[in-house]
């Protein structure tokens, strides 16, 4: 019998993903500035992709895991809150190391373990969302996420920009090349993390398990084989739905890579001429890239509030396919623009687009995955992300000379074209239940 769950009100709502904050700040610094960072310790424009291989890989391997044995975990503290306290441990660690690196190796090293502690969190909280929230509330459960997401991004990418204009100097390094600015950053981003998770755990305690919930976990096997077979066995029974957004995500998400990797790349060569990491254009590069940045991240926060009711009214498919045509376009755009101001135009669509990537689809999968199975469906969707992001380390380097003329410039253009398609690949998503 499928019993509905306590309704809860917009601040426990609120308190339950105040955690997403820690963890998308981490993600936010990632993205502003491990390809700065690989630059300041001397790699080449075209081997960043793969400098970036350490997200694609531990999510596609941890997440599915991780979310196979939190089904199967039944402690003091609940089945998901255990994985999310230990991996934003692990993760405030690397944030305290990785501006610290001192050759190129050890940086990319410590991303490895960023990530799969970042993964080791993420998953669980996916999953607690769908196990807290009856199906009625699903919508705004994820796009309180995607709202938390917009608002510690913006703060993540900003940071940089705001430590300079209260009196920390870009040209400052630290004797890495890494300037202060960005150590400072990433040691505010490890208080943030253990914080956050921590603030969510002590005021939104998961639901009790049922007995008869404890019986089928207890008869359940738990070596690595059982959760492998677990994984291998959901994976041939996924529901239609999921099948279908598994193409639209192989586009939004190639996309959103292209766009991580080069953005700073692309406006040090639109804006200043040169992709040199030892010129001052490039360190203005960066400033900006945090700056727009921090714009489309806080459209994004405000975006996914005021998703909320339109989401109920258009349909998540729908609402998601304008989005990403608006991120698309804007993208395309983004090359063309000479001046840093108005590169805050192609932005605003950007930040629609990840307002709705991180709510909509997770909207459009709770409703069709059975509950008993939440952590590890949750964990295979996590590969729909991480898959394509492969996919783009893997092919974007045998294009970027090739076809792409060595231009970061049109790796951007690439990115506005994989949303588009992505649009039109959403408005075929079918909602079934499991």
């Amino acid at each position: 019998m499928n019993l509905r769950k306590p309704q809860l009100g917009f601040w426990q709502i609120l308190n339950m993903n105040v955690g997403f904050f820690g963890i998308q700040f981490s993600f936010g610094l990632q993205q502003g500035n491990m390809s700065p960072i690989y630059k300041y310790l001397g790699a080449a424009d075209g081997s960043l992709p793969y400098l970036w291989l350490a997200g694609p890989i531990t999510g596609l391997i941890v997440q599915p895991l991780i979310g196979a044995m939190s089904d199967r975990t039944d402690s003091r503290l609940g089945r998901r809150t255990p994985y999310f306290l230990i991996g934003a441990l692990i993760c405030s660690v690397c944030l305290l190391a990785m501006p610290f690196s001192p050759a190129l190796w050890v940086a990319a090293s410590l991303l490895w373990i960023l990530d799969a502690a970042n993964n080791v969190t993420m998953e669980p909280y996916r999953a607690f969302v769908s196990d807290r929230l009856d199906e009625s509330q699903h919508s705004a459960g994820f796009l309180t996420q995607s709202a938390f997401t917009g608002l510690s991004q913006t703060l993540a990418y900003l940071t940089p920009s705001l430590l300079v204009i209260v009196g920390m100097d870009m040209t400052s390094t630290n004797a890495h090349g890494i300037p202060y600015a960005v150590v400072t950053a990433f040691v505010i981003g490890a208080v943030f993390s253990v914080v956050s998770i921590g603030w969510s755990a002590w005021t939104t305690p998961e639901l009790p398990l049922s007995e008869a919930e404890r019986e089928r976990m207890r008869a359940q096997p738990r070596s690595l084989a059982a959760t492998v077979r677990e994984i291998a066995d959901a994976v041939r029974q996924m529901p239609a739905t999921m099948r279908q957004l598994a193409v639209m995500m192989l586009c939004q998400w190639y996309a959103m890579f292209c766009y991580w990797e080069y953005i700073t790349v692309s406006l040090a060569h639109t804006l200043y001429g040169s992709t040199d990491a030892a010129t001052p254009g490039f360190g203005e590069a960066v400033l900006i890239t945090g700056r727009i940045g921090g714009f489309y991240n806080a459209v994004a926060f405000f975006a996914a509030i005021a998703m909320m009711p339109l989401a109920r009214r258009m349909g998540p498919q729908a609402l998601h396919a304008i989005c990403l045509i608006l991120g698309g376009a804007g993208l395309l755009a983004l090359p063309l623009i000479h001046d840093p101001w108005w590169l805050l135009l192609p932005m605003l669509g950007l930040g629609l687009t990840w307002a709705s990537m991180m709510g909509n689809p997770y909207a459009m999968l709770a409703g069709c995955i059975p509950a008993e199975r939440a952590g590890v469906y949750m964990g295979i969707f996590n590969g729909f992300i991480v898959l394509p992001m492969l996919l783009q380390i893997l092919t974007l380097p045998l294009l970027y000379h090739r076809v792409l003329g060595g231009n970061p410039e049109n790796v951007i253009r690439l990115a506005g074209a994989g949303l588009v398609i992505a649009a039109l690949l959403a408005l075929r998503v079918k909602r079934h239940p499991g």
